[in-house]
């Protein structure tokens, strides 16, 4: 197995006892600050070959840093298929509506460095406006890395600014398709409970009366298949995970989910023969908003994903056959 590329030079004279970031960023300018910062809190970053965590350590001139470089990371689906463009469902000049594919995280984080939506943003559009962050250039809102579907980009500071006061004053209208296990008792019914995050894991769950952020949800039957769901969640409010969290608390929770799937045996198991998901089956397909530069009502929709839309389509014939 091939060794990580290192990158290493001595601090110079014009950047005596300057914070490591700000040294990192000077002689790394492939890579943006949020992302040398997060080398750095990883322990891939060694100063006179000691490893350090805080990107603000001050350097003096003439010590030596080594890097420990991200390998290349191209952006790819769930399925592993590289991603070369954006899907563009709408253009202007202040924002862009896509459909994002599976497997395609919205920023940086610190696992996924490079590959982002930000990243295909920018080499489609150039500079974008950084209201979130330098690393999240255009990015409004964000999906979960394995959630498709509608998304919206700022285009211009005008445009970014007005849809994320949309977004915090919840006037954007979103509706989720998702496929899950179990079948609702309701035709339709809100869930108003509260998001907490679990200590010491990446889950979130309910919180009991008096914890957590407040959430609401908004879910709607469209169809029963014996044992599993087609549903439509309509989210009030944005809170990380909320539809799947809010779903499971429900007794459904979302077929393909590995955080938050069905714990135990099912009653109804997914039958082997049944097309097969490698992440949760949930699409963001509907988008309403008033437009925050021409005040035009803008409507969206983007049509189930080849994934979900097999399964759908098997469940119907299951169902069909009796």
């Amino acid at each position: 197995m091939s060794q990580p590329a290192r990158e290493s030079f001595r601090v110079p004279e014009d950047l005596h006892e300057e914070r490591l970031d700000r040294i990192l960023a000077a002689r790394i300018p492939s890579l943006s600050r949020a992302k040398l910062q997060r080398l750095v809190k990883a322990g891939r970053v060694t100063v006179a070959g000691e490893g350090v965590s805080r990107p603000s350590t001050s350097v003096a001139s003439g010590v030596q840093i080594s890097v420990e470089m991200p390998p290349a990371e191209g952006p790819v689906t769930a399925h592993g298929e590289a991603v070369h463009d954006l899907v563009v469902v709408y253009e202007d000049p202040h924002l862009a509506v896509i459909d994002k594919q599976a497997g395609l995280i919205a920023h940086p984080s610190e696992r996924y460095t490079s590959g982002t939506v930000a990243d295909l943003a920018t080499a489609k559009w150039g500079p974008l406006p950084e209201a979130q962050g330098e690393d999240r250039p255009g990015i409004v809102h964000r999906l979960d890395r394995l959630t498709s579907g509608l998304m919206v980009i700022g285009l211009s500071p005008e445009g970014m600014e007005g849809m994320q006061a949309a977004f915090a004053a919840r006037t954007v209208e979103k509706t989720y398709a998702a496929l899950v296990h179990g079948e609702p008792r309701f035709d339709s019914e809100w869930l108003h409970a509260p998001i907490i995050r679990v200590p010491r894991t990446e889950r979130l769950r309910v919180g009991e009366k008096g914890e957590g952020r407040a959430s609401s949800t908004y879910v709607e039957c469209r169809e029963r298949f014996g044992g599993f769901a087609h549903i439509a969640a309509k989210p009030k409010t944005g809170r990380t995970h909320q539809i799947r969290v809010h779903l499971e608390h429900m007794g459904l929770p979302i077929i393909g989910d590995r955080l938050y799937g069905p714990r135990g045996a099912l009653k109804v198991p997914l039958p082997q023969e049944a097309p097969q998901l490698v992440r949760q089956a949930l699409h963001a397909e509907a988008l309403r908003f008033t437009h925050p530069v021409t005040g035009e009502a803008m409507a969206f929709e983007a049509p189930l994903p080849e994934d979900m839309a097999a399964l759908l389509a098997w469940l119907r014939k299951r169902k069909a056959q009796g």
